[in-house]
């Protein structure tokens, strides 16, 4: 498999546009490399290509990756977009791919009722663009030679559906996990998760490579930084730090190359000479980049 990592931030991404920030103001002057919003390309055969989430930013990430530019007058590689949730950092950049080139979008039901119900979704021509429902622990196959198999983490709902109280550990079909399997190697791609359960871990023992929720270092890190209130776990993801973090709960997956993306611009980590990237560095981890080419 190939892997292009289009977008490694959290919504946002970095610099955001209205935090003055450490990360962000380093990011403006050039001391830190920005990152657009999540989103990455997965293929099997260097041509034909899928996409995992539908960044915001996906009409800069496809102009800055030649791989995603047009093979002819009119067209893309791009064969599939393949959808985790219903965030809008995940959906957005599908009204950028509204200029009659056929695709289709891979999603739950329940993500899929989100595009159903907003009608500036039907900008994309029901023609040449198809939703195709996926099944939880049901394998599909978006491109040939390319296995998915979504299955459900603990999360929650999109930010605009929520009500007055919110469970954001819940299972089911709003926040899922994707396997990704091409030939005898298998990539989990997981940019969201609010807690790493004992079944999740043994899950995760099978996987070559692993994409995961590096959203926050610590749960209350907006509100150290003085950026906001809410917590990782409010949020519904998982800190890295502290013994129910993913650095720790994670850390007996020694075989397996592990890259934390969906990165939030107060993260420290983000600092090339901070202690916690080195922390994360020395766990066997790798901090994704915008960019950042991968092979399995």
């Amino acid at each position: 498999m190939f892997i292009t990592i289009l977008g490694a931030g959290a919504g946002g991404g970095l610099p955001q546009w209205n935090c003055g920030c450490r990360n962000c103001t380093d990011a403006r002057t050039g001391r830190l490399p920005p990152m657009t919003q999540s989103s990455v390309a997965v293929s099997v055969n260097g041509v034909d290509w899928a996409i995992l989430n539908a960044s915001p930013d996906i009409r800069a990430q496809f102009a800055a990756n030649p791989s995603m530019h047009p093979p002819s007058l009119r067209g893309s590689p791009m064969r599939a977009v393949v959808l985790t949730n219903g965030d809008i950092d995940h959906v957005a950049g599908l009204l950028t791919l509204r200029e009659k080139t056929p695709f289709t979008v891979y999603a739950t039901s329940e993500t899929l009722g989100v595009l159903d119900h907003d009608s500036v979704f039907c900008a994309l021509d029901p023609a040449l663009v198809t939703k195709q429902r996926i099944t939880l622990d049901a394998a599909f196959h978006p491109l040939a030679g390319m296995e998915i198999t979504p299955f459900a983490v603990p999360g929650k709902v999109p930010l605009y559906m929520e009500g007055e109280t919110v469970d954001t550990e819940a299972m089911g079909e709003n926040t899922v996990g994707l396997r990704i399997a091409g030939g005898a190697k298998v990539l989990y791609y997981i940019p969201g998760c609010a807690t790493l359960p004992d079944w999740l871990l043994d899950r995760l023992g099978e996987a070559d490579m692993l994409l995961f929720d590096g959203t926050v270092w610590e749960n209350d890190e907006m509100e150290q930084t003085g950026t906001g209130a809410k917590t990782g776990a409010r949020m519904g993801h998982i800190s890295m730090r502290g013994d129910a973090g993913s650095l720790a709960r994670l850390s007996a997956l020694t075989d397996t190359r592990k890259i934390y993306i969906h990165i939030n611009n107060t993260n420290p980590i983000l600092q090339p000479d901070g202690p916690e990237r080195a922390e994360a560095l020395a766990q066997g981890w790798q901090i994704a980049a915008d960019g950042m080419e991968l092979e399995l």
